[in-house]
């Protein structure tokens, strides 16, 4: 087996890889920054990578000898329910998600946040007044305990029959498969429609996942029927209800490899015993990194930056700040070290041409 022992040989080469670059965990929340830091918040995918480079953009910094500039700080989508996020703001409610994420920066200045995290592009019902800039690509699918009685894979269709509880036991799909009742799981919050058979998601995970798995991108044409439980944190293990050996529920790939591969792992951040499955044939993974052909499918995703448009083109100091950090010629589209934090936390860069570039509604 020569061509499997070699890829595993690469596989577990990028492990080690991605370990050495594996700083160590940044705290969840920050320490108060300064009324003039760059401060963000918002959808969780992406929380540990913005630890990892808010603490090597400081760094940065302090190793140029330079105590001027903005810091970079960004706070974590689970914590308290409220927050002061830097010296002198407004005190607001903790983000969990995109819709969240827009809400508050949209409400506030510059002096409470900077910048928030999101899960997907701009739609148009967002704020005109909202820039969304293209951070890293991820994918989304569909999680299970290993050793449990889920598949290796499902098809879009069994996967939205499942969500739909038309499908509720395995043997429905193959009768070689164990004869139990699957738990279908939806992290956050979710509501229903059961005459219009339609349904809305507060998780960013569950919404990508379903708007992927219908063909017109609709998320709200995928219908949680009663089978279908909810409530659990995105992109982790750890919930009781997670540990069913027949439970179902959306992940993010990239977050996944990072938890897995990167070994950016903590307790309310951790797989535990949940494993990436198949969609439609495509395994999410490849040789520890997200399989470009699972990027190349319908559940492939962008992750952005979402930043007020005014702060975003000023030519004041909070705006060269925010473009020195962010834009096309900005540390986290040039710097190898933002790069490495990118591979590190599961994610893949986006080309040169598209890093630092913006769009809204």
């Amino acid at each position: 087996m020569p061509r499997l022992t070699a890829r595993l040989g690469a596989a577990a080469a990028l492990a080690a890889a991605l370990a050495l670059v594996t700083a160590a965990p940044a705290p969840a929340d920050p320490p108060t920054p300064a009324g003039t830091d760059l401060v963000g918040m918002g959808a969780p995918a992406t929380d540990a990578l913005f630890n990892a480079l808010a603490t090597d953009y400081n760094a940065s910094l302090a190793a140029a000898g330079d105590t001027a500039s903005p810091r970079l700080y960004s706070w974590d989508a689970r914590g308290t329910g409220t927050i002061t996020p830097k010296a002198g703001a407004s005190s607001v409610l903790r983000p969990t998600n995109t819709r969240q994420a827009l809400t508050t920066l949209n409400s506030n200045t510059g002096a409470t946040v900077d910048f928030v995290r999101l899960s997907r592009g701009p739609r148009v019902t967002d704020p005109t007044s909202v820039d969304f800039v293209p951070l890293v690509k991820d994918a989304v699918t569909w999680a299970a305990p290993a050793g449990g009685n889920a598949p290796t894979s499902l098809t879009s269709f069994e996967l939205r029959s499942i969500y739909a509880c038309d499908i509720t036991n395995w043997r429905q799909i193959d009768s070689r498969w164990p004869d139990a009742t699957i738990k279908p799981v939806v992290p956050g919050q979710f509501y229903s429609d059961s005459s219009q058979r339609r349904s809305s998601f507060t998780s960013d995970e569950m919404t990508a996942l379903a708007s992927s798995a219908v063909s017109n991108g609709d998320p709200g044409a995928f219908y949680a029927g009663p089978c279908v439980t909810s409530g659990v944190a995105d992109d982790q293990g750890e919930d009781a209800l997670l540990h069913d050996p027949n439970a179902i529920v959306p992940y993010s790939v990239g977050r996944w490899v990072g938890q897995v591969t990167g070994g950016h792992r903590k307790p309310g951040d951790d797989p535990g015993e949940l494993v990436l499955k198949n969609l439609d044939g495509i395994a999410p993974t490849s040789e520890g990194m997200i399989s470009p052909n699972f990027l190349a499918s319908p559940y492939g995703r962008v992750l952005y930056l979402g930043v007020r448009d005014g702060d975003w083109t000023s030519s004041d100091a909070h705006g060269q700040a925010l473009r020195r950090v962010f834009g096309r010629q900005g540390w986290f589209c040039t710097s190898g070290e933002a790069k490495a934090d990118i591979r590190s936390h599961g994610f893949l860069p986006l080309p040169v041409f598209v890093c630092g570039s913006s769009t809204h509604a």
